[in-house]
């Protein structure tokens, strides 16, 4: 049961880094799109289809990097680097995970902005 634990754990750890690199991925797809689409006026539909699509999956992308970074918070509670180390690399972590949260909700808004307005 343990071998199934580590291979969920870096599994999860996975997802979480890959869908991080997805979702902005997906938005400089949106970003690249509606620059086409103000270019190319015969094919704007299609384009802001497909710019659409990209927004959608950078929002389930946010979704799953949200799920697997709180099962993340789970899986790391040992104290691998010591106590005092420890401690100071999960007020890092707060600190990141605050401002990555902002960044991710402003990420989403501009995409919905560029992609629907």
């Amino acid at each position: 049961m343990d071998r199934v634990k580590k291979i969920a754990v870096v599994l999860n750890g996975f997802v979480h880094d890959f869908m991080t690199g997805y979702w902005l991925s997906a938005l400089i797809a949106v970003r690249l799109l509606h620059g086409f689409r103000l270019e190319q006026p015969l094919v704007a539909g299609t384009l802001a289809t497909i710019e659409r699509f990209f927004f959608w999956n950078s929002v389930a992308a946010a979704v799953i990097i949200f799920a697997t970074g709180g099962v993340r918070s789970f899986t790391y509670v040992d104290n691998f680097y010591g106590t005092e180390t420890e401690a100071t690399r999960r007020k890092m972590l707060v600190i990141k995970h605050v401002l990555l949260f902002v960044v991710i909700g402003g990420g989403i808004y501009w995409g919905y902005r560029t992609a629907f307005c």
